[in-house]
């Protein structure tokens, strides 16, 4: 594994991500989020009910692949570095849709011993129509030492709150 001096050293504003790619997206796949989530609104599970209010039939809900996203950027700039998520749902996901992550480096700061990366995200579907936009930012300890705000939040509220 790459150390997180690495990480921010390798990435250079203007660059892209690698192409993460999922599906196709199946209804297996949606009813399973729906389970994981909790979200049971019929609208992405029943196709008779999608219909009745214009649909043509169920979608994923937008979290489905916010959830895809969220992989894809952890994937990318290293488990642990996400300070912040944020995204705008642009366009709906169907079964049988095939979606692609993208990100490109921003912006590249460093403020003391830490770096940080600001990306902007997408996730496209097969036909180029955004689904979702968004940005990261990725926070890098740029020391030998671990920093906290790379850590793991429960470890720093434990920590924190003494128990």
């Amino acid at each position: 594994m790459a150390s997180a001096r690495a990480i921010f050293d390798r990435l250079r504003e203007g660059e892209e991500a690698e192409e993460f790619t999922v599906g196709p997206i199946t209804r297996t796949h949606i009813v399973r989020y729906a389970g994981a989530s909790g979200d049971f609104n019929p609208l992405h599970h029943d196709d008779e009910y999608a219909r009745s209010l214009g649909n043509p039939q169920i979608f994923a809900m937008g979290m489905f692949p916010a959830g895809i996203l969220a992989s894809a950027a952890t994937r990318w700039l290293g488990l642990g570095h996400i300070r912040r998520l944020s995204v705008r749902f642009r366009s709906r996901v169907w079964p049988d849709d095939r979606l692609a992550f993208r990100g490109r480096v921003e912006r590249k700061t460093v403020k003391g011993e830490e770096g940080s990366i600001l990306c902007s995200l997408r996730v496209v579907n097969q036909s180029g129509e955004e689904v979702i936009t968004g940005e990261v930012v990725a926070v890098f300890p740029l020391t030998g030492r671990p920093s906290e705000s790379a850590g793991n939040s429960v470890t720093r509220n434990r920590v924190k709150g003494g128990k």
